[in-house]
């Protein structure tokens, strides 16, 4: 009788959501599955990669692509279900009838910037390995020298967007999620310098700024920041009514609890919403987030578990939170912004848009982490997030010409709406997204 173990591995990604620019989908899969972590750092653009050689199984993403997993188990051996989604994974175990061993806590998101390789071996499975393929050397830059820097990291944020326009997003409208803050404003800016660079008819573009009940500083902001680069024909606001606010529909959209994002993605796809309804066939949609993690641009204080001097010496925390070996790192759900990012894609992806967001991009981080956020605050906070402003405005300016206003920080989801129909709208404990989270799956 033969007792061996029969592994099986069921991969219910799409490869053609990923964009890479220097390599088919098989080279970058041979790539990952040769475990070369110097070659995988290589694969130029965005991507959720899965190679599979006899019993072990790699598994690696950049931010701009969510990747989960779940070991069910079989009596012939484990089942290794990869995809996109939570709730993928489910209705997979559904018609296989092994939803009983499901909770969603028991699935896994792969960090983004590591290989997660894992053996399928039987029972008990063992913990996956973690190797990390992405490692930006920090504090390389001349604190002496921001404009230096500032056209550094804006050029290549600008090299991003150009590729993306000659290979991915090359025909059809290109729309642009826009607050007028500094993320969302350098990138439309870029985007509209690209279109002409490229020889491309800028009227492809649309920045689009939602408004809640007439309500909102955004849209005033938007105005203004058009006003000054004398583009106002590029804004076209999307003006809702607060019915369309649905927090309890992005919980289950987003898969995930966390205030703060749920409050920005509820935002996002009443937004996107709009746009689909406008446009039944708009497909390309480009936006800044990334932007203040790359930047280490968050207010610390609101946050008891940050101070400045954990931000400004932990590699890329906002990106990745504590790290895949921290008693903090949830498996559930990765940390920083590999799990966060839920918040653009999902929303957007659930519509039918293929969402871009340049400042999440290896090639980009890359550049921020090189910056010597230390030399350059003497750790004050104030000088740190007037930092933001100065290095992207400066680059805009280097690599287009234009002079980028820069207004003070806001959240996009606190921008939408006034602040009354903000605090009525979202509850303020994490315990009542957690519940309505969890209530899907009871």
């Amino acid at each position: 009788m033969n007792h061996q173990y029969v592994e099986r591995v069921v991969d219910l990604t799409n490869p053609e959501k990923n964009v890479i620019y220097n390599m088919t989908h098989e080279q970058a899969v041979n790539t990952l599955k040769s475990g070369d972590i110097e070659a995988v750092r290589k694969i130029d653009g965005q991507f959720a990669l899965v190679s599979v050689e006899g019993k072990t199984v790699r598994m690696a993403r950049s931010i701009g692509r969510p990747l989960r997993y779940f070991i069910a188990k079989r009596m012939a051996g484990p089942s290794l279900v990869i995809a996109e989604r939570i709730d993928e994974i489910f209705n997979y175990l559904k018609q296989e009838g092994l939803d009983d061993q499901f909770h969603p806590s028991y699935s896994r998101m792969v960090p983004a910037h590591y290989i997660t390789k894992i053996e399928l071996l039987g029972c008990p499975d063992p913990n996956p390995v973690y190797e990390r393929f992405f490692t930006p050397e920090r504090n390389r830059l001349d604190p002496e020298n921001p404009a230096y820097i500032g056209e550094l990291y804006i050029t290549t944020l600008y090299n991003e967007i150009k590729k993306w326009l000659q290979f991915r997003a090359k025909t059809g409208p290109v729309g642009v999620t826009f607050s007028a803050g500094i993320d969302s404003g350098s990138v439309f800016l870029l985007t509209y310098h690209a279109l002409r660079e490229l020889g491309e008819s800028p009227s492809r573009l649309k920045a689009f700024t939602l408004s809640i009940d007439g309500d909102g500083a955004d849209l005033a902001q938007a105005r203004k920041f058009m006003e000054a680069v004398n583009l106002e024909m590029f804004l076209e606001p999307i003006e809702l009514d607060y019915s369309v606010l649905d927090w309890k529909k992005t919980v289950k959209v987003v898969e995930d609890y966390k205030p703060l994002d749920i409050q920005s993605a509820t935002m996002n796809l009443a937004l996107l919403q709009g746009i689909r309804s406008r446009y039944p066939e708009w497909k390309y949609i480009i936006d800044g987030d990334g932007g203040d993690e790359n930047l280490k641009d968050y207010p610390i204080e609101e946050n008891p578990e940050l101070t400045i001097r954990s931000v400004l010496n932990n590699l890329m925390l906002y990106h990745e939170g504590w790290g895949v070996n921290s008693i903090k790192h949830s498996l559930t759900y990765s940390g920083g912004l590999s799990r966060g990012y839920m918040r653009t894609y999902a929303p957007g992806d659930g519509l039918g848009f293929e969402v871009f967001s340049p400042y999440t991009l290896p090639n980009v981080i890359e550049i921020s982490e090189g910056i010597p956020y230390i030399e350059m605050t003497d750790w004050d906070h104030n000088k740190l997030y007037e930092l933001k402003g100065k290095i992207v405005a400066t680059g805009v300016k280097a690599v287009t010409g234009l002079e980028m206003p820069v207004f003070p920080k806001r959240r996009f989801q606190h921008g939408a709406a006034s602040p009354d129909n903000f605090s009525k709208h979202f509850p303020e404990k994490e315990i009542a997204y957690r519940r309505e989270f969890l209530s899907t799956y009871e």
